[in-house]
């Protein structure tokens, strides 16, 4: 390009100002129809009540200090079970209910249950006592669990303790295995396995 065609082009840019770009670009949302919104509060209402406490305290039969507990599913093999009651797995956690309400129990235990299954812990004790100190006759906290424990679906089996770990005044409760122990336990024995080759 030429100097008098650069002269040309500077005169005919004289004046001009470069654009000014807002930083933001405003979006025209339309306003939400009251009908969504009435939707999106019934959807976050019915995943709130999912997780609201279920255990009740009504309609509870009352047990001996003594009674021992034993709970099985079916599906639970009878050597898994067998074990649970002889104390041979390890607990990954442990619940004391001593000098609980029934009300403060019901809240604990509500809580525990639903965390140990989201650390996908697979064995745990719930110390209930067996109500020694209590002006009772009964153990009111071991049968609220016992009332409570069935309604997990995540509780696969409960018994009590050997006497070494509270005896008839705590309980062993094993959890249903989440899908990714499952899938760590289907790899560790397929590991150093030759699949079957057809020939």
């Amino acid at each position: 390009m030429s100097t008098a065609d650069d002269n040309l082009f500077r005169d005919e840019l004289q004046g001009v100002q470069p654009l000014q770009i807002p930083a933001k670009v405003p979006l025209n949302r339309s306003p939400v129809s009251e009908l969504a919104a009435a939707a999106r509060r019934e959807a976050a209402q019915r995943e709130l009540d999912a997780e609201r406490n279920f255990l009740t305290l009504d309609n509870v039969d009352m047990l001996d200090p003594y009674y021992p507990l034993e709970f099985k599913r079916p599906g639970v093999q009878n050597g898994v079970f067998r074990k649970l009651k002889q104390g041979k797995y390890a607990m990954d956690a442990r619940l004391d209910l001593h000098r609980l309400t029934a009300e403060q129990a019901r809240e604990q235990v509500f809580g525990f249950i639903r965390e140990a299954q989201a650390y996908d812990l697979r064995n745990v004790l719930i110390v209930t006592g067996r109500g020694n100190h209590s002006s009772s006759p009964e153990a009111i906290l071991k049968s609220y669990v016992n009332k409570w424990l069935p309604e997990f679906d995540e509780v696969q089996a409960y018994c009590s303790a050997i006497p070494a770990q509270g005896g008839t005044g705590a309980v062993y409760v094993m959890l249903k295995k989440s899908e990714k122990r499952k899938q760590e336990n289907r790899d560790r024995l397929n590991r150093g396995r030759v699949p079957e080759t057809r020939g």
